[in-house]
């Protein structure tokens, strides 16, 4: 398939630069693909698609202050935005300046980091902080929240909280996993209390999740590295339900790459532990353990958006995006969700 077969227009003024002004007060448009037809709702009718015993699987990454301003030892400005931690005293990241840094060069980074280049990865630098104190609370101390580059504006104290998960509490990704940021503790709650089984899988968020595809032929994009985390309390659950007919909702769509990562990884079976994956999705794709998947509203010609369409279909995944413009959804991070039946 050809990436302009995902391509839509997006009215600017959909794309929501705020969150909500409460976790579960956007609205939720369930996609029935088994009888091709939709239904607009509010997100806190989502426990009525639900029944006992049906497992969620929640993705329970942390978001770190991933971007960090400052300049190289020339006097050039410099943006560093943080792909992953790789230990407690290096990083892989993104590094935006009128010219790219040379391996061996010192950047001095919010007033107060030393950090040395060590070399470049394709579009990454692996970079050493030169600080007795741990990458990641360096980080915390002095760098920024990382918001999506749709949303126009810079972080304010609300996006601490609105840009994380209610049940965030593994730290590293550098995008939220934003399914799951509708969900408050009063509905976490409701789910427990109707007998929903809720799981949790780990997958730290890069930022190339937000990178469009820029080749002709989906077949040649290459897609970004995640790792990923399934704890065998997570495969249990899964299993339970398999074997008395209830049904798996991926809450977002990275929950459903771990979970498929794992299973295509291991002939079918998913098996607890740590993995990583390049998995990419498009139709065609034999979904082997996802039933159903909440999500939000994806960019045009980007590969959640080709997930999406594997797990629903083309054609109707187009036809409610169209809906979803018309009738004034919000998108993107801090925009409205789906709740989308596989096809079958």
């Amino acid at each position: 398939m050809k990436t302009q077969d995902f391509d839509y227009h997006l009215p600017s003024e959909l794309i929501a630069q705020f969150p909500a002004e409460q976790r579960s007060s956007s609205r939720l448009l369930y996609l029935d693909s088994i009888n091709d037809q939709w239904q607009d709702a509010v997100f806190t009718d989502l426990p009525k698609f639900l029944d006992a015993g049906d497992v969620m699987v929640f993705n329970d990454t942390q978001v770190i202050k991933a971007r960090l301003f400052g300049k190289k030892n020339s006097g050039g400005r410099v943006e560093v935005m943080i792909e992953r931690i790789l230990d407690d005293s290096h990083v892989l990241a993104a590094i935006r300046a009128s010219h790219a840094p040379q391996s061996g060069s010192q950047l001095l980074l919010a007033d107060a980091l030393n950090v040395t280049v060590i070399t470049r990865e394709q579009e990454f630098y692996v970079l050493r902080f030169e600080h007795e104190k741990a990458v990641a609370e360096l980080l915390d101390l002095h760098g920024h929240l990382p918001l999506p580059p749709y949303i126009a504006r810079s972080a304010i104290a609300n996006d601490e909280t609105r840009y994380q998960t209610v049940y965030a509490r593994n730290s590293g990704a550098v995008a939220a996993p934003t399914a799951g940021l509708h969900f408050d503790a009063a509905m976490m709650a409701q789910l427990h209390a109707m007998g929903i089984i809720i799981a949790y899988v780990t997958l730290h968020v890069g930022a190339g999740t937000f990178q469009p595809v820029r080749v002709d032929n989906i077949a040649d994009h290459t897609m970004h590295n995640e790792r990923y985390h399934i704890p065998q309390a997570t495969i249990d659950a899964i299993h339970q339900a398999k074997m008395t007919g209830k049904r798996i909702l991926a809450v977002g769509t990275t929950s459903l790459r771990a979970l498929e990562a794992c299973a295509s990884l291991h002939q079918g079976n998913l098996t607890a532990g740590y993995g990583s994956t390049k998995i990419f999705i498009t139709p065609g794709y034999p979904f082997q353990v996802v039933d159903r998947l909440l999500t939000n509203f994806h960019l045009p010609r980007s590969t959640l958006l080709m997930l999406v369409s594997a797990f629903a279909g083309v054609e109707i995944i187009r036809r409610a995006y169209q809906h979803a413009i018309h009738e004034r959804y919000r998108f993107f991070s801090y925009g409205d969700a789906m709740l989308i039946e596989k096809k079958i």
